[in-house]
């Protein structure tokens, strides 16, 4: 199986290839190294998203899983760059009635980042859990990262208003 490592903020990640697709994208470096035209685009995707200068991926994907696990996955594809859902959105988007059942599939990623599972927080905003690099130091980054970036709408905006003149009245 192919596989390319690449140098980021968050440390070394590798990426893996089977059947012309990405299978997965783990934390360090992986021991072979071999270069071909999906990992090369891959890798190039991700420095650019290390960047801020792309949010979104254009890579066939492959993750090995189960069909539920499937199905979590595609809907954290729709998430939107700097945007965020709770594991219960992606429950119901999925037709599940657990959440514990999504954070399970979350877990279980294994193409981290670009499968966007650091995009789910939990139901009262916190962060929830996440299993690449240093947790939830890691997803925070991730979270930060995007919403920093050019042309991703802000979640905090805020409109400047006019400042009035204050009078006393007597």
């Amino acid at each position: 199986m192919p596989q390319l490592s690449l140098h980021t903020p968050l440390g070394d990640l590798t990426l893996s290839e089977e059947d012309d697709a990405i299978v997965a994208l783990d934390w360090g470096r992986g021991r072979d190294q071999q270069e071909t035209p999906l990992l090369l685009r891959a890798r190039d995707q991700l420095q650019d998203y290390f960047d801020g200068t792309r949010m979104a991926f254009d890579l066939p994907l492959a993750p090995h899983g189960t069909a539920f696990q499937r199905r979590v996955w595609d809907a954290l594809c729709a998430i939107p760059a700097g945007q965020t859902r709770t594991y219960r959105d992606i429950a119901e988007a999925v037709g599940c009635r657990a959440a514990r059942a999504i954070g399970q599939a979350n877990g279980s990623n294994p193409i981290p980042i670009l499968i966007p599972c650091h995009r789910v927080v939990a139901a009262d905003g916190s962060l929830g859990g996440y299993s690449g690099g240093e947790g939830a130091v890691t997803k925070r980054y991730l979270l930060d990262l995007e919403r920093a970036a050019p042309g991703v709408p802000s979640l905090f905006a805020v409109t400047p208003r006019t400042a009035q003149k204050r009078t006393r009245s007597s």
